[in-house]
């Protein structure tokens, strides 16, 4: 049976950070609260774990889950020939709403489906988020719904999609923009080619982006810098 915590209540904030942690440490999923959506999370390193975040969502093998990590010191555990301009993004946009796909490091034991050699790294801009993954390490996480359906902004959004599939649900509170604007999920950049290029757009935007890195490409746009 799922627990539900309110962790915004101190009393029970305490509780549901370690009865999450007890879950992950069994192979099991979370819900967590990120600063863009919430997220449904399992061990980085637990192949059973993602397996079951996997089948939760419905997604295959083909689509793997991006990592959280809590600070942008473990970017270098994890990913290897991390570009300057990648660094550069990471230090303006982290903790925020902004992955990076790097080349992952060939000695790590860990499965999180075809990723092709690569990882998405992202530290989110949220304390509970950021306090579990102090207690736990890299977490596989990707947004808490079956996919096909909007990203949950609330836990009970992520409760009606997930249901039993989780075994805590960490309840920060809704995540909904202010005056009705959608709630974004984080931009994904890839750093893996010659030139780094947003890949979905999101909580950053490009223009955000190219105050940092002036040749970053957009959505569309190929290595000459033209639309595609």
């Amino acid at each position: 049976m799922s627990t539900r915590f309110m962790v915004s209540n101190e009393q029970e904030h305490a509780a549901g950070i370690e009865a999450a942690r007890a879950a992950l440490s069994a192979q099991r999923c979370i819900v967590l609260p990120t600063d863009t959506v919430y997220g449904i999370g399992a061990d980085a390193f637990s192949a059973q774990g993602v397996a079951m975040l996997l089948a939760a969502k419905g997604r295959s093998r083909t689509m793997p889950p991006p990592v959280l990590i809590a600070q942008s010191a473990t970017m270098d555990g994890l990913a290897r020939d991390i570009p300057d301009e990648a660094r550069k993004l990471a230090e303006a946009f982290w903790p925020g709403g902004l992955t990076l796909i790097l080349q992952a490091q060939p000695s790590l034991t860990w499965d999180l489906g075809e990723t092709r050699g690569t990882v998405a790294l992202r530290v989110p801009n949220d304390q509970t988020a950021l306090e579990l993954l102090a207690a736990t390490g890299p977490l596989a996480v990707s947004s808490a719904n079956r996919t096909g359906n909007p990203a949950a902004t609330s836990a009970d959004e992520a409760v009606a999609q997930l249901g039993e599939s989780v075994d805590v649900y960490l309840d920060g509170g809704s995540r909904a923009a202010q005056d009705d604007a959608e709630t974004l999920p984080s931009t994904i950049v890839d750093c893996t080619g010659t030139r780094l290029k947003v890949v979905r757009a999101g909580a950053i935007s490009i223009e955000e982006l190219r105050v940092v890195v002036p040749a970053i490409l957009d959505l569309g746009q190929d290595d000459s810098g033209q639309g595609a």
